[in-house]
């Protein structure tokens, strides 16, 4: 562990969580959620290395199953990623990860599974970035079952407005041209990867106080985040982007159709792959297969 390394590192919601722990265990938690947070990019292994160490000291505790679970699906360890996301839900009753266990189920080579999974929650119960988030998923997963009018339709959502730009808006653009492209109409599909580029471009203009010769306007949302662990998402809008055509999203013909039965329950599939309340040691837990995005930011 660096000593430059401080328990106040962590932000002060996950801290909250950690109460429950002596301070000493509190601590060391901690520190090691803090290296999982500073190492995710670089050497994700070690990052996950580290989650595993704080799971072992405090395995019930919400904030530590959803870093296992994050760093496992940098990794590869999809398996390992859906239960320890499932273990999360259980314990906070939150729904923000559900893309993540979308995902998760595409990188196991489920696609069927990945779209029950998604529409198995009401997604108007969902902030804005979890929706595209989920969106974007479920449109990759038509994509792996060979369908991609339905992938189309599945990112025809109100956050797909080319007047304004969120931080989800350039991932959300850049999907929905890539599938347009995957539909043989490359001038549409350039258009919109062009518009998630310039999306990009302002966001970034934004966050540095520079001036890149756009006019921007900043639309502000009501967002309750009482609740909710801060995660370093953008809802501040920037407004008024260049209109690069008349390209409009295709109505959504068909895709509701294509809906089948709910989700089966978390308790069925932890039947199915085995209850997993606990860390698993890193020589123990079974490693995913690799998974190939086919349009994730």
């Amino acid at each position: 562990m660096p000593d430059d390394v401080e328990p106040r590192d962590l932000d002060k919601v996950a801290r909250g969580e950690l109460k429950t722990l002596s301070k000493e265990n509190a601590d060391w938690v901690a520190k090691h959620l803090v290296m999982a947070g500073r190492l995710i990019d670089e050497d994700p292994e070690e990052a996950h290395k580290h989650a595993l160490s704080a799971g072992r000291r405090a395995g019930r505790i919400s904030v530590v199953r959803e870093t296992i679970a994050i760093t496992a699906y940098q990794v590869g360890d999809y398996a390992l990623t859906l239960r320890e996301l499932r273990t999360y839900r259980r314990i906070s009753g939150r729904d923000d990860q559900l893309p993540l266990m979308v995902d998760s189920e595409r990188g196991l080579g489920r696609p069927e599974r990945a779209l029950e999974l998604g529409r198995s929650v009401d997604v108007s119960t969902l902030d804005a970035q979890v929706r595209v988030s989920l969106a974007i998923a479920m449109s990759g997963a038509r994509l792996d079952l060979g369908q991609p009018q339905a992938a189309l339709g599945e990112l025809e959502i109100p956050q797909l407005d080319r007047t304004k730009a969120f931080s989800y808006s350039p991932a959300l653009f850049a999907a929905y041209g890539t599938v347009l492209e995957d539909l043989g109409r490359p001038d549409e599909g350039e258009k919109w990867l062009e518009l998630a580029d310039r999306a990009e471009d302002a966001l970034a203009a934004l966050e540095h106080g520079g001036d890149d010769g756009e006019t921007v306007e900043i639309v502000e949302e009501d967002v309750d985040v009482s609740d909710e662990r801060p995660v370093g998402l953008d809802d501040v809008g920037v407004g008024a982007l260049q209109d690069l055509g008349d390209v409009e999203p295709e109505p959504r013909e068909g895709v509701d159709d294509l809906n089948g039965p709910e989700h089966e329950s978390d308790e069925q599939h932890d039947e199915e792959q085995g209850q997993h309340d606990e860390t698993a040691d890193p020589e123990t837990a079974p490693q995913g297969t690799d998974h190939v995005d086919d349009h994730r930011g």
